[in-house]
């Protein structure tokens, strides 16, 4: 099978493209660095001849819900067009667990792409995911410094390798629209992780826990993003995770 993988340079990405040529697939990466500007569209149509599923884990810095949401709407636009025109047979996006009452900021985005792949030509499966283990990390370096300020969030983390090999599975079959959410193995707060990570390492930060106004904020604390009902619960903790040389492997720009 010939799987095409936009965003294969990100975290997330290079798993999933890790996990599929393990599996014998011939993986083409779409990304900027590949010569291909999925915001543009220039490049994705010839790229995508031959191909016969695109696993989109695309992502971006954006938090505007406006700049996210032109974001995941124009690189899905550009990507559903080029597969419809290729024959692509299946489109998988990663999604984030619990949304579904969060459109605001980087959400919102993340909404509007799900809503595009749904009313596409292109048969497609939506996975859904927790938030990785590395967004404690992500929240921390947004003001560096020695006091870590972050926002109320209840979550269940989960590992990214489980999430770029849960992709890879699903790509493997039909198009099934959604698929089961993945989630992490314990129920985890934020600020909790960040004091845990910050011990592990020795480092001398303050981490404090604020609650964050407006719809976002309310969201990340009202344990929504944590999923519920039947779920695919992944295996690595947050504990394994710190230890690991998963934690050392940075997404290429």
């Amino acid at each position: 099978m010939k799987i095409a993988v936009a965003g294969g340079t990100g975290l997330v990405g290079r798993f999933a493209v890790t996990a599929a040529e393990g599996q014998g697939h011939e993986v083409l990466v779409l990304s900027r660095g590949t010569g291909i500007d999925l915001t543009s569209g220039e490049g994705v149509m010839e790229a995508l001849t031959g191909v016969d599923v695109v696993i989109d884990v695309t992502n971006t810095a954006a938090v505007s819900s406006e700049s996210a949401r032109k974001f995941f709407a124009t690189v899905t636009d550009n990507l559903l067009r080029a597969e419809a025109a290729t024959g692509v047979k299946h489109h998988v996006a990663l999604s984030i667990v619990g949304i579904d009452k969060i459109d605001d900021g980087y959400y919102a985005g993340k909404l509007a792409q799900e809503q595009t792949i749904a009313q596409g030509t292109v048969p497609y499966t939506i996975v859904r995911a927790t938030q990785f283990h590395e967004f404690a990390t992500q929240q921390m370096g947004r003001i560096p410094g020695p006091i870590a300020l972050l926002p109320r969030c209840l979550m269940r983390p989960v590992s990214a390798r489980e999430v770029g090999r849960y992709l890879l599975d699903i790509a493997e079959g039909e198009p099934r629209r959604r698929a089961q959410d993945l989630v992490g193995p314990r129920n985890e707060v934020l600020a909790d992780l960040a004091r845990k990570q910050v011990s592990f390492d020795g480092v001398k930060k303050l981490v404090l826990e604020f609650p964050l106004p407006g719809i976002f904020g309310r969201g990340l604390a009202s344990g929504d993003l944590r999923g519920g009902g039947e779920t695919l619960v992944g295996e690595t903790t947050f504990d394994d995770w710190l230890g690991s040389q998963d934690r050392h492997i940075k997404p290429i720009s």
